[in-house]
């Protein structure tokens, strides 16, 4: 268990989504990945209070303390976390998503924009053929063996059309690990795509090395919200 609780609880969407809230200021909401929950975040959200943000960290469905889910689907998740920021009277929040995580976000403000101020995504991917072979070729297996829906999510999804990602026009942090599973072309397809993007490449890191107990990841999101986040 993390340290953070995630004892708050909110339905939206047709499920109930458990939630860590903690701090005050401006608000940012943080979106783990595939298979994990909000203590993803532990140090993160100790590193963004200490600043002076008030930080929402929900269990995505099927995740952590959240509703299970017979099937995943990153458009219903998408929605689900739509409707959370509109429940919880959210103005504009700044949103960090990792992996899946960034993939919600991504398509939560396509679909409907204006919804975020500012957006950081790391370890983010547009089709699943944007992850390395060896990733894919793996879970394959894997999932012949014993179908698990969070896997069939990854395998099949998202099918994000570059050009859409020109609807978002808040400022958007891009990351990746230099030895990520998200292909670099992948990566730099993104931001090729994103109007208003600024990019990190962290050396030596994978796909979650610089986020699970690191501070850098909290130092670059930090370092983003001061120079780019406008609040009214």
């Amino acid at each position: 268990m993390g340290r953070y609780r995630a004892d708050h609880v909110i339905k939206v969407n047709g499920v109930r989504l458990h939630y860590a809230m903690e701090g005050k200021g401006d608000p940012v909401v943080l979106l783990h990945g595939n298979g994990e929950d909000h203590s993803l975040f532990d140090l993160l959200i100790s590193q963004l209070t200490e600043a002076g943000y008030r930080v929402y960290a929900p269990d995505s469905r099927g995740h952590g303390e959240s509703d299970p889910v017979d099937e995943f689907h990153y458009s219903e998740m998408a929605e689900d976390i739509c409707q959370f920021i509109n429940a919880l009277g959210l103005e504009k929040p700044a949103l960090y998503g990792h992996s899946d995580g960034g993939i919600i976000a991504l398509l939560l403000e396509m679909h409907h924009p204006g919804t975020l101020g500012a957006m950081a995504v790391s370890g983010t991917n547009l089709h699943p053929e944007g992850l390395i072979s060896s990733f894919i070729e793996e879970f394959t297996r894997i999932n012949e063996t014993k179908h698990d829906p969070m896997i069939t999510l990854m395998l099949t999804e998202p099918q994000i059309d570059p050009e859409e990602l020109c609807r978002i026009k808040i400022p958007v942090l891009v990351t990746a690990g230099e030895h990520d599973l998200v292909r670099p072309e992948e990566t730099e397809r993104i931001c090729r795509a994103l109007p208003d993007v600024r990019r990190v490449i962290v050396e030596g890191a994978d796909h979650g090395s610089y986020i699970h107990n690191s501070p850098l990841m909290g130092e670059m999101l930090l370092d983003f919200l001061k120079d780019r986040w406008k609040r009214d």
